[in-house]
This record gives C-alpha cells, structure tokens and sequence, in this order.
C-alpha cells in the first residue's frame, strides 16, 4: 500500500471555495472501519453540486466528495469483510459529511457497505452507481408495487421523464426489460437513436411538460418515473390514469411542485418518494443482485464516459447547466 495517494480534495476558507486534485496520505481519512482501494466511482447531480460550493451539505472542510464507489477491501475492523473482498457503496451521506469515492483509498463503516455480486464488476456497479440504484427502485415501484403489492391492473405504457441523464436513461432500459411500453421525455432530440436502442418507444420533448397544469388532463399512462420536478412532474401527474404510481426522484427542474390534489382523490394516483441514501442493506442487496438480470451492459457502455479525477472539474459546471447525458463513471487510477 503506497504511503501516499491521489484524491480530489474541496477546501472552504471564508467566501474562498477550492477543489484540487491532490497527493494526500493515508492518515488524512479519518472516518470508518474498513479502508477500501478504490477502482470507481461516478458523478451524479449531487455530486456536481457539491462540488460546485458544497451545496450546505458539507459540514467540514478539507473534504473529498463522491458519493458511490466501488472497490476491495484493503484492510478491515469490521467482522462483515475481509481483506480481498469486492464492495459497493452508495448512500448513507458518504460524499456529504463522510469523506466519499473521489480519491484512490476511502475509509467508511462497513455497515454502509454491500459485497458486490459475482455476477457484475466493480466497473458495472459503477456504470449503474447510485443513479442505478435510484432508477431500479423507481421501475419497481412504478411497476411491481401496483401490480404485485397492491394487487392492480398491469402496467403497460410508462412515461420517465429527464430520460437523457444517468437515472433516466437507465430507468427506460428496466422497465422496457419488464416489459413496459416506455415513452421517454427528453430535450435533447440527438439522443432519440440511443434511447430507442436501450428500450424507449416513444419521445416527447420536455417543452411539452413545462406548461401550467389542468388539475387533470387526459389519462395517458399506467406509472411514470420523474427525475425533473417542477412543471414536468405536475404535468405528468395530472396526465396519470387510474391507481397509477409516479415515483419522484429528482429536482433538477424544480423543486416546487404547483398541483392540486384532484389527480390523488379522483383517480387514486400515488406520488411515491425515491430516497436511495438510506435504505436498508437487505433491500440493497435484493436491487444489486436484480442489476445483472435487467441492466444490458453492452447496451449502456454506448453512453459510458470514462473520466480521470482530474476531468471531473471539467464535467461537473456542465452537468449542473443540463450539458450532459448519460452517465460518467471515473477511474480514480486513470
């Protein structure tokens, strides 16, 4: 183990905010019981926010950001793992008030962590990552959770909106594989192509979603998967047929939500809340170990950037502008 190591390290002094990809020793990482070789980690919108000011979500500086990571177990206090085994971690505020996955070693409690299934690499976990997470809990519940738990009628046409961005794109790819006719809504017509090779159907341009809302318009689908808020999601709501499910799991848009509650006491729509930081192991296990069975990895390599540290500081100002698409994954070796 080197006595040194790379990592993209955010400093605040004053009104002065810094990010610097820099050489940090192993004593500097001051959190945890299990020390982790990091082979990747991703950029999400959380990500780019923080590291754009810390998005009041830091609460101590110096401070390395990421919030997935994957990697093996260099050294262990824990009882759960052992040197040499495969881990994922997303969630649980690793990246916010814990050190995160921007840096060649992290330090964190073995219970954030979850062993990786043979079934996928340390760089497939990251290609899903925590917007992975995020979208195989959102297709369940806008799918399964009407027709298995709630013992509803099949659900057919889908409609997820911001479907160019990591969580939306892959979030079209599930609920195509469970066989849902998929509409996807994007304002970026140059990535019809792609998503119509990942599963979507149909497109409609976000333009269409940003008007003020009827307390109900025309029932059009059976679930939706939203990552925007705002007018996107009121709209989607008021478009949304009886029992049918929205699982709401972004803001970038917005995050007021002007709507009245017609869509919930006549047609008996749910707004169904994504959190992925907190759920429980048992439940995260259940959702890596159903990836392989869903995910096409040839399908979504197409969309993949790989980044170094160092590119992040490129990328981050971009996604926050809506710039992006897809999902980045970064190699904190490259």
């Amino acid at each position: 183990m080197a006595d040194k190591f790379k990592a993209l390290v955010v400093n605040q002094e004053s009104e002065n905010f810094t990010r610097e990809v820099k050489s940090i020793e192993h004593s500097f990482l001051k959190h945890g019981d299990v020390l982790v070789k990091v082979d990747y980690s991703g950029i999400n919108f959380k990500d780019a926010l923080i590291l754009k000011n810390g998005a009041r979500l830091v609460k101590e500086f110096p401070h390395i950001p990421g919030i997935d990571f994957s990697g093996k177990v260099e050294e262990s206090k824990n009882e759960k793992f052992k040197s040499g085994d495969e881990v994922i971690l997303t969630g649980w505020r690793v990246g916010e008030i814990y050190f995160g996955g921007y840096s060649q070693y992290a330090k964190v409690n073995g219970d954030f962590l979850v062993k990786k299934p043979k079934e996928i690499t340390t760089r497939q976990s990251m290609i899903l990552g925590t917007a992975g997470l995020t979208a195989l809990q959102c297709a369940f519940v806008a799918k399964l959770t009407r027709e298995e738990l709630l013992l509803g009628e099949k659900v057919q046409d889908v409609i997820v909106t911001g479907a160019s961005g990591g969580v939306g794109s892959m979030a079209v790819m599930i609920l195509n594989k469970l066989g849902c006719n998929v509409t996807a809504v994007t304002s970026k017509d140059k990535n019809h192509e792609y998503l119509k090779s990942i599963g979507a159907k149909n497109f409609i341009n976000t333009s269409e979603l940003t008007k003020d809302p009827r307390p109900l318009d025309k029932g059009l689908w059976d679930g939706a998967v939203d990552t925007v808020g705002g007018q996107v999601l009121a709209n989607v709501l008021a478009q949304t047929k009886e029992t049918g499910i929205v699982a709401s799991c972004g803001n970038a848009a917005d995050i007021k939500l002007n709507t009245t509650v017609m869509p919930f006491i006549i047609r008996g729509v749910k707004l169904w809340g994504i959190n992925s930081v907190n759920i429980s192991t048992v439940r995260r296990n259940f959702l890596w170990n159903e990836a392989s069975k869903l995910i096409d990895f040839n399908l979504l390599n197409n969309s993949i950037k790989e980044i170094s540290l160092e590119e992040v500081l490129d990328i981050y100002p971009k996604m926050l502008k809506g710039e992006t698409s897809g999902r980045y994954i970064i190699n904190v070796n490259k």
